[in-house]
């Protein structure tokens, strides 16, 4: 069964994008969709080498267990700056100034961090399909 609301029948509340999201996740999970297993050890893998990479440039040995904690946070961290990152350009920043990416006389520079956070996003960038870049 799929259920869909088109643009013409009016805007939908918050509630109701909440329900028609759920209703697409239980179809999707009911057909079986949901196995992201290889994806999620390939992406694990690649934040393992980079962890691996900076305890080596630091002199350090690392051991299995703490190589697995430490790139389960490499990850997590990677996620989370990229939802900040994904949050703030959906979002105005006050309630005067027009969306992120609009034209603006005195936005900053976009190629500049305006914060640490800014910074981190920069050195923490996530894989290319996911960070808007080219191949």
């Amino acid at each position: 069964m799929v259920l869909s609301v088109s643009a013409r029948e009016g805007g939908l509340t918050p509630e109701q994008r909440s329900l028609r999201a759920k209703g697409a996740a239980y179809a999707l999970h009911a057909k079986g969709g949901t196995n992201t297993r290889a994806a999620t050890a390939a992406q694990l893998s690649r934040y393992e080498r980079q962890v691996l990479e900076d305890a080596a440039a630091r002199g350090e040995v690392i051991t299995p267990d703490e190589l697995a904690r430490r790139s389960r946070y490499a990850l997590k961290s990677a996620m989370t700056l990229l939802a900040l990152k994904a949050s703030r350009s959906r979002h105005p920043r006050t309630a005067g100034q027009k969306r992120a990416g609009a034209v603006m006389s005195a936005a900053p520079l976009r190629d500049q961090p305006t914060t640490d956070c800014d910074a981190k996003l920069e050195v923490l960038t996530p894989h290319p399909i996911f960070s808007g870049r080219p191949r």
